[in-house]
């Protein structure tokens, strides 16, 4: 593996150039043991101490001095406004995203596989994060966001989003009760799947995610193209992690800012 006491590893994306923003992994961060590096996950059963360090770095690496509000995450489609009052880590509100247009303040979601999502208006100083399982992505977390961002003046043509760090085709193996889910919805969603080995399906999540946020007609869509799965000394997975048979994993974190 990789020394993880590196610097912290800060992935861009052009659409946000300009911004505070970054898709963060695994490097530069304190913790040890099987959550080596830059764990960020407040329930990941790591040291609180190490955790907190690790926030704390993460914020400086993308916009230092900035205070952080992040959600507790339960695979829902719910996006919550951060408003002037920002809350602690024990009153996070249970959504899967937040907007705000309030500068200065770094938001981000935590993930180990799913899809993070950013997004900006520069235009209306509006910008949102989303943590898009599959779950939350079927349902339509990305849509709640957008809707979000609107609601505090953003414009639809004018906001622009990053698909960041998650597990990719190659790496997501799924039955045909799961890509069955996606076809009920809508069988053009047979796209997002490729045939794996007998009964079992590659599903494409990034792709997925990238497509219901270019079919909400916003202004731009990127994908970073970057699989959690297959990089151990970059991104933490829980996927790999199960297959590892690993008793506890780390998460990454993605923030922006409007600075």
């Amino acid at each position: 593996m990789a020394d993880l006491g590196d610097a912290v590893e800060v992935n861009r994306a052009e659409v946000l150039a300009g911004l505070p923003h970054g898709f963060l992994g695994r490097r530069g961060g304190v913790s040890i043991g099987e959550a080596e590096g830059l764990n960020v996950g407040l329930g990941s059963g790591d040291e609180p101490a190490a955790v907190a360090e690790n926030r704390r770095r993460a914020a400086e690496a993308v916009l230092p001095g900035a205070s952080l509000a992040s959600v507790y995450q339960v695979h829902s489609p719910d996006c919550v406004i951060l408003g002037n009052a920002l809350w602690s880590d024990a009153e996070r509100p249970h959504a899967d995203a937040l907007v705000t247009d309030r500068p200065g303040v770094l938001i981000g979601v935590v993930t180990a596989d799913c899809a993070p999502v950013l997004l900006a208006d520069r235009e209306a100083g509006v910008i949102g994060a989303a943590h898009a399982g599959w779950k939350g992505a079927i349902d339509g977390v990305t849509d709640s966001t957008i809707a979000q961002m609107i609601s505090l003046g953003a414009e639809r043509s004018r906001i622009v989003a990053a698909v960041g760090p998650c597990i990719s085709q190659a790496s997501y193996e799924v039955d045909g009760a799961f890509r069955d889910r996606f076809l009920d919805r809508d069988e053009e969603n047979a796209r997002f799947f490729a045939q794996g080995r007998d009964e079992h399906w590659q599903f494409a999540l990034e792709l997925y995610v990238a497509t219901r946020l270019e079919s909400a007609g916003i202004a731009k869509v990127e994908r970073l193209g970057l699989d959690t799965y297959s990089a151990p000394e970059r991104f933490y997975s829980y996927r790999r992690a199960t297959h590892r048979q690993e008793a506890s994993y780390g998460r990454q974190i993605s923030l922006i800012a409007m600075g």
